[in-house]
């Protein structure tokens, strides 16, 4: 089947042209200016884009469906979680398949690849949790990279769960060095935090705030440089998830600046959010905003520095952390964010995302004039494609690459509810939030799967994409 997309405006990472899009099955075939050429009369569907942007589907690299987390599950599943992900304007996620100690790598992998086959509505990777750094599970970093998971995530955060010592964590990133795999970091210092968290509830510290205030900026930073040190100790690259601190943010500057492959991300919430206006909210409901690393004080500049470093490629990425926690009784999972009732450090940490991020950054830095449209695309496509080895079948829209396509509209205002949104989780954290620009169309690989407000996809649209070995140097 041919399906022509006509009188858009194509927007990538590089480019910004009016152009017609010719599909074929799952790939685009052609890409021409409009009104030269007949391809309407071999088009078997024609989209018509006039007035809209033709662009990337987008990639988010790390998200959480299904995540146990302080007792409970993250209350979106791959269905309903990369469902609501298409109707924002993403048409690939990349989970984390999960080891805990005592467990191996494979194990934790084929887990998590049997809850996503199958129930996927959009393409889908794995980056792995290794939560236990011993000779076996280096040893199967071969053989899951060989499978196309070729990113592998450590915790400095978490002991007792998931947390690596500065050992683990060296020999994880030389075998990764050794295999031009990537490493992941969380990058936290949680020995220290936890000797906060401790000292917090002796004073009778118990509100969700709390849970900002004991990681502090300086746990951080601390443990961004300490994994830049490593990661360069071993050769090796690395990408810090979730920045959410500027002091961080300068350690991932200098880095870079030294020529260092080392990546980082932020998230819409530490752009957006803020300890004054959200975390702090009376009584519980900054429970809703409790996600590590931790939403951050406005007033000490980290949103405006995390969005400069968007502007100035300090930060490459923009991704969700998605992992979803209801307030009130779920379903299924009961009640979840009171579970830290009276003792912040039992609240699961994460909230919803993977249905705004497309269109947040859109309006915090499009419309507002932070970035332009083509840096948006490159923020929330093209570069994860490159950093995770997925480019160019993903991130882009070229000849040869697959169809995975947003028609955007630029010029709809809308307001941002609970009311609107299809993640399973009951609260939105951008709440009443005015928005211009909204998703119109998404394609999947030539496939129509979101039209409007409708939803024409399936369960099981989606299909794993093995990924690439690292090649991108900085």
């Amino acid at each position: 089947m041919k399906t022509l997309i006509s009188g858009g405006t194509v927007v990538t990472a590089i480019d910004t042209v009016p152009a017609d899009v010719l599909i074929d099955g799952e790939v685009i075939i052609a890409i021409g200016a409009p009104g030269t050429h007949t391809w309407a009369d071999e088009a078997d569907k024609v989209i018509d884009a006039t007035g809209k942007y033709v662009v990337p589907g987008g990639i988010d690299p790390h998200t959480h469906m299904e995540l146990p987390f302080g007792g409970t599950y993250a209350s979106d599943t791959f269905e309903t979680g990369t469902r609501a992900a298409a109707f924002g304007g993403t048409t690939m996620i990349i989970d984390f398949a999960v080891q805990v100690k005592g467990e191996s790598l494979i194990g934790g992998f084929d887990t998590w690849m049997e809850k996503a086959e199958g129930n996927c509505a959009i393409d889908y990777g794995m980056h792995m949790i290794a939560g236990d750094i011993n000779e076996q599970s280096l040893a199967d970093m071969d053989i899951l990279i060989d499978r196309g998971c070729t990113s592998f995530k450590l915790f400095m955060a978490y002991p007792g769960v998931f947390y690596s010592d500065d050992g683990d964590i060296l020999r994880a990133m030389q075998k990764a060095a050794d295999t031009d795999a990537m490493i992941m970091m969380h990058a936290e210092n949680g020995m220290a935090i936890d000797v906060l968290r401790e000292q917090a509830l002796a004073r009778g510290e118990t509100d969700p705030v709390h849970h900002s205030l004991t990681r502090p900026a300086s746990t951080e930073s601390e443990a961004v440089h300490r994994a830049i040190v490593l990661s360069e100790l071993a050769g090796a690259h690395l990408y810090v998830v979730h920045m959410s601190a500027k002091e961080a943010l300068e350690e991932i500057a200098e880095a870079r600046d030294k020529g260092l492959p080392v990546f980082a991300e932020t998230c819409p919430q530490y752009l957006f959010l803020s300890v004054e206006d959200h975390v702090s909210a009376d009584g519980f409901e900054g429970a809703k905003y409790v996600c590590s690393t931790p939403i951050r004080k406005r007033e000490e500049g980290h949103q405006d520095a995390l969005w400069m470093g968007l502007a100035t490629n300090d930060l490459q990425v923009v991704s969700t952390d998605h992992c979803p926690f209801c307030m009130d009784d779920h379903p299924i999972l009961g009640t979840q964010k009171r579970l830290g009732e009276g003792d912040f450090t039992k609240i699961p940490n994460g909230l919803p995302g993977v249905e705004d991020r497309f269109q947040l950054i859109y309006q915090g830095g499009v419309v507002e004039g932070r970035i332009d449209l083509n840096r948006w695309i490159e923020l929330t496509s093209t570069a994860a494609a490159k950093i995770f080895g997925m480019y160019p079948k993903k991130g882009t829209i070229a000849v040869g690459t697959d169809a995975d396509i947003v028609i955007f509209d630029p010029e709809a205002e809308w307001t941002k509810s609970v009311a609107q949104h299809h993640m399973d989780v009951d609260y939105s954290p951008y709440e009443g939030k005015e928005v211009k620009g909204r998703v119109d169309t998404v394609l999947l690989r030539g496939n129509v799967i979101v039209d409007g407000d409708e939803y024409l996809g399936a369960k099981g649209d989606g299909e794993y994409v093995p990924r690439a070995r690292v090649s991108i140097n900085h």
